[in-house]
């Protein structure tokens, strides 16, 4: 199957997206997907053609998605909070012509070949007719990538994660056991760009044949007053949104729940015990990668144990094995590392990267350290990674150290992560600078602000005369955290 083709799973006259001011059902949604297939192949894009998505949650992003996927082109969602140098990397690695967009971008100053913006609030329309594009050849396989999503680099550049048809398709084939059925209704807070998001709120319902809501950009109110008045069964949440429900919202007021999965950053126990405890639902907490397709694991209803990102989602193989490769003992701490069909293809135009993530047997090392109980519950202990998460947000400190070190008068500089009430984690900047006469704190915001998404700048900045060391003489981010930050 092709991941275009599961659109046929839903019963035509049955309610498929609903946006703030429409509804479209399912033969709706298939004519307005076939609309957008014929007008990009006569716009010139082709079989393997990467065309770029940047764009808020919309039922536009839902159907220009599958209009590129059911040409046999590839979809490059883009975090729409990113910055146009960010933009423009993305954009010059995979080497897109075409690009969708709910605003104009301003690409001039970091691309030369810049490629042609479609409005995507505009380009699908049904009442403007084009010939039908031609099938697709008959050597076209569910190997074929289908969409590449490009996650932050501990190098300072992001990587793409290609998946291909059957990957995602496989994916969300086993994400069935959490029972998402054709009465149920999605709402999708979550961004589309992102692939928890796309695969568990988009994806898995449209499977299954279910209706989804969809919100531009999450605010609680609104997505509380859909559940409400909707009826809302299933939602996709990071932890942080967790939170802010026990604090904010009625638990008669989202009683048509059935089910919500938290993913993206790990799932305080106090937060999941205080859910419980509110509204009489457990959160199913998972846990997975983008280069994964992405879900490793869920807690399933009536199955679910509080602190674990649950058990292995069905036909994945996984090991647990310390620094040589070796597999550790049942209970005892290990990288993870998984094998299936829901890996990705490798990272595009990467093939170093792609090496140093999938070994030679085919074994994906996640870089998380995780352990597996006698009943087969997975417990993500620490990573590997430099990485800080802010609301299922990855972000690398490397790469925002890099610019920092750009920034004159700067000797050292180092970001490290804290815990955050509503962010889950937080940045904060230590710096050194050269000759003591200190920085612009205010300018430095600014220079990193054109450079980054603003999610990706630090809370907070904080000079130091020098920063603490190892005995090899490297900043330890160790002692930056247990030594300094608990005296700010």
């Amino acid at each position: 199957m092709l991941l275009h083709e599961i659109l046929e799973n839903g019963k035509e006259g049955d309610v498929a997206l609903v946006d703030s001011e429409r509804r479209l059902v399912y033969s709706e949604l298939k004519e307005l997907v076939k609309n957008g297939r014929n007008k990009l192949y006569h716009t010139g894009i082709r079989q393997g053609d990467r065309v770029a998505i940047f764009a808020r949650n919309s039922i536009e992003f839902v159907c220009t998605y599958f209009a590129i996927v059911s040409l046999g082109a590839v979809a490059v969602p883009i975090n729409f909070q990113l910055s146009s140098r960010e933009i423009a990397y993305i954009i010059k690695n995979s080497d897109i012509e075409h690009i969708f967009t709910y605003k104009p971008l301003e690409l001039d100053e970091y691309i030369t070949c810049k490629p042609t913006q479609h409005n995507i609030k505009t380009f699908i329309d049904i009442n403007d007719f084009v010939e039908d594009a031609p099938n697709l050849p008959d050597d076209f396989s569910d190997d074929n990538p289908c969409a590449i999503i490009y996650t932050s680099g501990t190098t300072g550049n992001p990587k793409g994660a290609v998946s291909s048809h059957r990957n995602l398709i496989k994916n969300v084939e086993k994400i069935k056991i959490i029972g998402c059925r054709r009465e149920h209704k999605a709402l999708c807070i979550l961004p589309m760009y992102h692939c928890f998001g796309w695969v568990c709120s988009v994806l898995n319902p449209l499977y299954n044949g279910s209706s989804i809501f969809i919100q531009e950009v999450f605010v609680l109110k609104e997505a509380v007053n859909l559940i409400k008045t909707e009826q809302i069964t299933e939602l996709c949440v990071v932890p942080s949104i967790c939170s802010l429900m026990i604090k904010l919202v009625k638990a008669e007021d989202i009683s048509s729940l059935r089910m919500v999965i938290s993913a993206g950053s790990p799932l305080p126990v106090q937060t999941a015990k205080d859910f419980i405890d509110k509204f009489g639902l457990a959160i199913s907490e998972g846990y997975g990668l983008s280069e994964a397709s992405p879900i490793i694991t869920l807690n399933l209803a009536g199955r679910r144990k509080i602190g674990s990102t649950g058990q292995f989602i069905p036909d994945l193989e996984a090991r647990f094995v310390d620094s040589d490769g070796k597999d550790v003992p049942q209970g005892h701490e290990g990288e993870l590392v998984i094998r299936g069909d829901n890996i990705m293809l490798g990272y595009w135009n990467d093939l170093e990267a792609t090496k140093e993530a999938i070994d030679e047997d085919g074994w994906l090392h996640t870089g998380d350290i995780a352990k597996i109980d006698e009943e087969g519950y997975v417990y993500i202990v620490n990573r590997l990674k430099d990485m800080i998460i802010s609301m299922g947000e990855n972000i690398y400190p490397r790469e925002i150290e890099e610019f920092i070190y750009q920034f004159p008068n700067i000797k050292d500089a180092a970001v490290v992560g804290v815990k955050d009430s509503r962010r889950d984690e937080v940045g904060i900047c230590f710096y050194s600078t050269q000759d003591k006469s200190g920085i612009d704190v205010a300018e430095l915001r600014l220079f990193l602000q054109k450079n980054l998404a603003l999610y990706k700048i630090p809370r907070e900045f904080h000079e130091l005369d020098e920063l603490p060391r190892t005995p090899t003489g490297k900043i330890s981010k160790r002692r930056l955290v247990n030594e300094v930050v608990g005296n700010l």
